[in-house]
């Protein structure tokens, strides 16, 4: 929600400061967005070794608070010196998010690991959907967008706090690292808590064995068992990453109507005139696109899914912009929007969810941080793709072209439904089906 929230507000905000920092330009413009990813990039890289190393719960302690702090800073920022460092840090801490994601996977049974991780991802949709709202209020009633930087960072401090006191650290990585009665004690609380008898479950001597045996090292990734792998993650989290920015830029843009009507663009410096309804509206797709995703990962698989999203999304988007460019009626956009975002959503949850399921315990952070970092990479990209010199069908035929690759890409994963976490990589499955044959 946190990670949402801050990238619907730029979305906002670059469009709201092209007016009132006019003098700075377009591509400063872009930058303001650029720059969180670009922080993004760098604390993905190191928050992920982080967890794998010093645990998983210190990460989202620290990332919270460094989310919240920064965020409230944003507010009082004047010009594009003091805003551009503080969004750095707020990508930095955003960066980490990835752990907290993998302490509920490793929590996780396998039959029911796919629905309860998808379930979660309602909290981004709900971040995306409250922005334009408070966007309505901040800058149409109250006419400031420092107030929505406030407003927009509040519910990261609040889970922050919550995450403190009630997230244990994961039984699995303590496993790992051989702090098993620390696991132990927190499996028995977690029996407690459903209602069964500690002593049954873990009767006295219990073991609690950890076959995982991984560096815990970005080499590693690229060693002959993870190195396909791990190449095509990175392809997709790019791809992914770079089209679902894009298309929240974009909708943003397409939506502006100032932006979009040159003979009535007001030439005295007022703020943008966005069609918040339009906005809000796209923004419930992302409901729908996880709830598809719910309803399929568990019956299609994960595969399917990913390919089916992405390819749909793509060539929704891509008429999207086409008939935005040629004054296509409203419903229509809203319609295409709706569509291509809520496909884009699915197969971005789906992507999460693989992700986590494919990697060992002693690599899950380290490659799912790695992958994200791909994914920020990719993200950087489309602000200036989407705010810069293209025109909005050429921000289609790129949006469309990415995601065809990334569903080529997502074809060629193992499918990851009902196998137990880190036990489908792709080397195993071809080793498997090689003894098939012999």
């Amino acid at each position: 929600m946190a990670d949402s929230m801050e990238v619907m507000f730029l979305a906002f905000l670059s469009r709201v400061l092209l007016d009132e920092w006019e003098d700075h330009g377009i591509r400063f413009i872009a930058s303001i967005t650029s720059c969180l990813f670009a922080g993004s990039l760098v604390g993905t890289l190191i928050w992920g070794p982080v967890g794998d190393h010093l645990g998983r719960k210190p990460v989202l302690c620290w990332c919270g608070l460094l989310i919240s702090i920064f965020g409230l800073g944003s507010s009082f920022c004047n010009g594009y010196a003091t805003l551009l460092p503080v969004l750095f840090m707020i990508g930095f801490g955003i960066g980490g998010l990835t752990v907290p994601f993998d302490i509920l996977t490793e929590f996780l049974p396998t039959e029911e690991r796919g629905k309860y991780l998808l379930l979660i991802k309602y909290f981004w949709t709900v971040g995306c959907m409250i922005v334009p709202v408070l966007g309505y209020v901040s800058l149409e009633i109250f006419d400031s967008w420092r107030l929505l930087a406030v407003l927009c960072v509040t519910p990261c401090m609040v889970s922050t706090a919550l995450g403190l006191c009630f997230v244990p650290e994961s039984p699995r990585w303590l496993v790992s690292k051989g702090r098993t009665e620390e696991a132990l004690s927190i499996l028995k609380d977690a029996a407690v808590q459903n209602g069964v008898n500690p002593l049954v479950a873990f009767p006295p001597g219990c073991p609690l064995v950890d076959d995982e045996k991984e560096d815990s090292s970005f080499t590693e990734l690229l060693s002959p068992k993870w190195r396909k792998l791990t190449l095509l993650l990175w392809a997709i989290w790019a791809g992914y990453a770079f089209s679902y920015y894009g298309m929240i830029l974009t909708v943003t843009r397409i939506f502006d109507w100032e932006d979009n009507d040159d003979d009535d663009a007001n030439e005295s410096g007022d703020r943008a005139d966005f069609d918040y309804l339009a906005i809000f509206l796209s923004s419930t797709a992302e409901v729908v696109g996880t709830t598809i995703a719910i309803f399929q990962v568990d019956s299609l698989g994960r595969k399917p899914t990913l390919v089916g999203s992405f390819a749909i999304g793509g060539i929704s988007l891509f008429f999207l912009c086409v008939l935005a460019a040629g004054n296509g009626s409203r419903m229509t956009l809203v319609c295409l929007a709706f569509i291509g975002r809520s496909c884009v959503m699915a197969g971005a949850c789906v992507t999460w969810i693989s992700t986590a399921e494919l990697l060992s315990t002693e690599l899950r952070a380290t490659g799912h941080s790695t992958a994200n970092a791909f994914g920020r990479i990719g993200a950087s990209f489309s602000p200036f793709l989407v705010e810069g010199s293209p025109s909005i069908v050429q921000v289609g035929i790129v949006l469309l072209v990415v995601n065809i690759y990334t569903a080529f890409c997502s074809y060629q994963l193992p499918e990851t439904k009902g196998v137990e976490l880190g036990k489908a990589s792709l080397f195993e499955i071809e080793e498997k089906h090689s003894a098939q044959i012999t």
